[in-house]
């Protein structure tokens, strides 16, 4: 079985003299990123949706070995709250034949507001094809239910494990694949602060365990200040190395 640790996203100012050099152009940060990394998580979708061209020219440049992940956009999950879904799954789709081998997880994360509401969960992942690995991130307690639960299930669809400020960490796993977005471990601010050894090792162990199982374990720093998530993720590839 196969594990992914990475982080979400790769372009931020603040990771200059972290993972590139002073002053590296924006283009060229995936190039420092890539041979640090095997998968990555792309949270820029979530606010624009990329062209289809732009799915072909990542093909083109990432390794054979990277897996990418993509954050659905909020158009789907936050505007529409996933209601009527076919056109942006349409739309998505497209984009994700263009990846082939190199896809990995389509991440649906709702809103924090959004509440539980099994019918239109239920009509969603209907929609969905079953070659399209997806994991779904539910940020209102409602929808942390045996129901729920056993929906994704059905649909062989991950429920995506969360560690953060005021969220619940359940290790439930729902899908052949294991799902984790590690929002920092600051218990008052959300993607705040680095994760001890202490913390990277029992993170280490459970991934063991879910790879025992068969699992595939995709894993995503998104404490990106100060360079937390690239360092987090660098010791966290070495322990399950």
């Amino acid at each position: 079985m196969s594990i992914y640790i990475g982080t979400s996203g790769w372009s931020y100012d603040h990771w200059q003299g972290v993972l590139y050099p002073q002053h590296t152009p924006v283009h060229l940060r995936l190039d420092y990123y890539l041979p640090q990394f095997d998968t990555v998580e792309l949270n820029s979708s979530f606010y624009h949706w990329p062209r289809q061209t732009t799915f072909v020219h990542w093909y083109q440049r990432l390794p054979n070995h990277f897996r990418l992940s993509v954050k659905a956009p909020r158009g789907l999950t936050h505007g529409k709250k996933l209601y009527a879904p076919e056109v942006w799954l349409e739309r998505i789709k497209s984009c994700w034949h263009e990846l082939h081998h190199k896809r990995a997880v389509l991440l649906v994360q709702l809103a924090p507001q959004q509440t539980y509401d099994y019918d239109r969960l239920a009509y969603f992942l209907e929609q969905l094809p079953v070659w399209m690995d997806t994991a779904v991130e539910f940020r209102h307690e409602s929808w942390h239910n045996e129901t729920v639960f056993q929906l994704l299930e059905h649909h062989q669809v991950a429920y995506c494990i969360m560690s953060g400020a005021q969220l619940p960490c359940l290790l439930r796993t729902t899908a052949p694949f294991v799902y984790i977005r590690l929002h920092g471990p600051d218990f008052q601010h959300l993607y705040g602060g680095s994760y001890s050894d202490a913390d990277l090792n029992w993170w280490a162990d459970r991934i063991r365990e879910w790879t025992k199982l068969g699992k595939d374990v995709y894993a995503y720093f998104n404490n990106d200040g100060a360079g937390n998530a690239v360092r987090n993720a660098q010791t966290l590839r070495q322990l399950v190395a």
